[in-house]
């Protein structure tokens, strides 16, 4: 069999990871399908595919996760095989048997792979038959709770309390002391039956100051296997990957070709073919100890960062291999090179406890180098695999990841500076992302020295600050609202020829605010020579002009180029080293813990429904009233009045609601405003 016989794959999956599949199969010449949720009717990945179907309402179970829905669509559209992508269905065995009884080839895995390393405790046996270490620990089946609490002395603390099925950090605890562990069992127990439907439990020894450290892997259907280096994936904000890297700047060669031996061993040991990653956590003190702990029968998100540093293209060898083919790389063709790191970029705001946000994508920019271009050393030295474009709709439904960005150089050192010279190029304006949060902690001393381990991002997050806007922004944000007035005065601002004005117009006020900043703003005279005076800063000479998406505002004889997009009453400024976001404020905003006086209005901390409004339009409450609720990815915040004072809701429940839309304003009491 070859390649030859996929003419067409289905993609079952949708963001960045869809887009990124699809590229590849246009490259092979293989015609691709996308699948779309309700809610992704005009998603990047719908556009960039041959065709798409409609498989459901937005909720995932009703459409990504419809098994039914998807190998209807594959058959529907005559798809000879499905890519699952990541996430979703990807390590699902009833999935792939599935797509098997309806004539359909899963790219992944054998259904027998997918079950035994879907099992932690199955997955742990497995690979211990073929002499791959594991971390000491208890992990039968049927553990019951006074089992794991007589064995805990064995195992040694501090451990850490395991489920057997899911991942992602759910239902695991670090117990340092036995007094600690029943608790911690019976909340793990709930929490793993909550989110996986199965409560099982097992014990690990808690390895001091960890690092994450995976394998990527390769297996064809004839008894070939090889790995293709690993990737430090250390970088965590709560089991959660953050900054990956390869190679990592742990190990040396020989620990290197014994964890990449032990990974072909985790790979042999279930028959396993296509491509995989064999998770490792390798104590900081001990670099050449590594323990097994999972394997992921599926491409990774950070994938990317070994395709740089070893120019194999994995979605490719991913469809080649399901089709039949043997691998066409031996062992002694992997040849590390440079070294490549990537960033994710997440729709949450890290200066308000990460919450999720949202909205819709105003403009989208890019880093200079575009992702295909090559320095001359012949490293790539930006790649950008996103999802999304002007226009797109983020909502609450999904996981927040929209693009990755990735830097490949000839050493760490120069990949991390690639990097945040890329972040600082990076926009994604009317959506809040993480990127500034992103470069603080590529910043950070031990990140540069590549001294890592999982805690090390949970550390650092209480002490990241969320910039505020300075004055030449606030001036920035005011200067584009005011071109405006300038604008629907003359017709055609631009027609006239530069000078022709000689007057100066009515001075422009505005109330902009951004973070805990807020401050009047008035600007007087004409674009090519006005004031600029800040209420709480200084008195500045600028000129301004706007030509489309960019606004050309020169301070004090500092020019400086923005690309700049309003919606409502923001304005997103894109500015050479940050994006920032600046709010015309009629009343002071209000956010959950702001201390407050006088008349205010309750913004909503992210995107999503209100699920309960807790007064009458009108009412007059107390500091404290709980007024409004907003759920987002079963995440509740409730919104309180921060005075007291008289209500007036300008939503109701069932309203869908953007990030930092107002939902209520309060008239504060005449003695609450003295």
């Amino acid at each position: 069999m070859s390649t030859e016989l996929f003419h067409t794959v289905l993609v079952a999956n949708r963001g960045e990871i869809a887009v990124r599949v699809i590229r590849t199969l246009r490259d092979m010449g293989i015609r691709s399908v996308a699948v779309y949720s309700d809610a992704d009717a005009g998603a990047r990945h719908v556009r960039e595919a041959d065709t798409a179907v409609r498989i459901g309402p937005a909720p995932a179970r009703q459409s990504y996760l419809d098994i039914e829905a998807i190998v209807s669509a594959a058959r529907r559209t005559g798809a000879q095989a499905v890519h699952p992508g990541y996430g979703f269905l990807a390590e699902n065995a009833e999935f792939a048997a599935a797509l098997h009884a309806a004539g359909i080839v899963f790219i992944g895995p054998p259904v027998a792979a997918i079950k035994t390393m879907g099992d932690k405790i199955a997955a742990k046996a497995a690979v211990s038959e073929f002499d791959v270490p594991v971390v000491p620990g208890i992990s039968r089946p049927d553990l019951t709770d006074d089992d794991l609490i007589a064995g805990a002395p064995g195992v040694g603390f501090p451990v850490l309390v395991k489920p057997s099925a899911g991942g992602g950090g759910k239902g695991m605890r670090v117990v340092h002391d036995a007094a600690e562990l029943p608790a911690a069992l019976t909340s793990a127990r709930r929490e793993a039956a909550s989110a996986f439907g199965d409560d099982t439990l097992f014990l690990e020894r808690f390895v001091l100051r960890p690092r994450h450290i995976e394998v990527q892997v390769l297996a064809d259907g004839h008894g070939n296997v090889i790995h293709l280096g690993e990737r430090e994936c250390s970088l965590q904000r709560r089991h959660q990957k953050v900054i990956e890297e390869a190679p990592s700047p742990l190990l040396d060669e020989a620990t290197r070709a014994r964890i990449g031996e032990a990974a072909c061993n985790t790979a042999r040991s279930v028959n396993y073919s296509g491509a995989g990653t064999v998770e490792f956590i390798v104590s900081a003190d001990a670099p050449d100890e590594f323990f097994f702990m999972e394997m992921n029968t599926r491409l990774q998100v950070e994938h990317p960062v070994t395709e740089l540093v070893t120019g194999v293209d994995l979605v490719a060898q991913q469809v080649r291999i399901a089709a039949g083919a043997e691998l066409g790389i031996a062992q002694t063709d992997i040849v590390l090179t440079g070294h490549a790191i990537e960033a994710r970029v997440y729709s949450e705001d890290p200066g308000n406890g990460f919450l999720p946000t949202g909205g819709t994508v105003l403009d989208v920019v890019e880093p200079a180098t575009g992702g295909q271009e090559r320095s001359d050393r012949g490293f790539d030295t930006v790649r950008v695999d996103s999802g999304i474009y002007p226009g797109t709709v983020v909502g609450s439904d999904y996981d927040p990841m929209l693009a990755k960005v990735i830097t490949h150089a000839a050493d760490r050192d120069a990949a991390v500076r690639a990097l945040d010279r890329a972040l600082a190029g990076s926009a994604v304006l009317g959506v809040t992302t993480n990127i500034d949060f992103l470069r603080f902690l590529l910043a950070d001393e031990d990140v540069a020295a590549g001294r890592l381990d999982t805690g090390l991002l949970d550390r650092r997050t209480p002490d990241y600050i969320a910039p505020q806007p300075t004055d030449h922004e606030l001036i920035a944000a005011a200067a584009y609202r005011w071109l405006d007035t300038w604008a629907a005065a003359d017709g055609n601002l631009w027609s006239v020829p530069s000078g022709w004005r000689t007057g100066t117009a009515a001075p422009t006020v505005l109330r902009l605010g951004g973070g805990q900043r807020v401050d009047h703003v008035r600007i007087t005279g004409t674009p090519e020579a006005a004031t600029a005076e800040v209420e709480h800063g200084a008195t500045y000479r600028i000129s301004a002009a706007r030509r489309g998406r960019q606004l050309n505002l020169t301070v004090d004889d500092i020019g400086v180029e923005y690309v700049v997009a309003a919606d409502g009453g923001y304005v997103w400024l894109a500015g050479p080293q940050r994006t920032v976001a600046v709010r015309e404020v009629r009343e002071a905003p209000v956010r959950p813990d702001d201390e407050h006086a006088g008349d205010a209005e309750l913004l909503s901390p992210m995107p999503g429904s209100v699920v309960a409004v807790g007064v009458t339009d009108g009412a007059d409450v107390t500091a404290g009233t709980v007024v409004v609720t907003v759920e987002a990815m079963k995440m509740e915040h409730a919104l309180s009045a921060p005075v007291d004072g008289t209500v007036e809701l300008l939503v109701a429940v069932g309203d869908q609601v953007k990030v930092g839309q107002p939902l209520a304003r309060i008239t504060a009491a005449k003695e609450a405003q003295q």
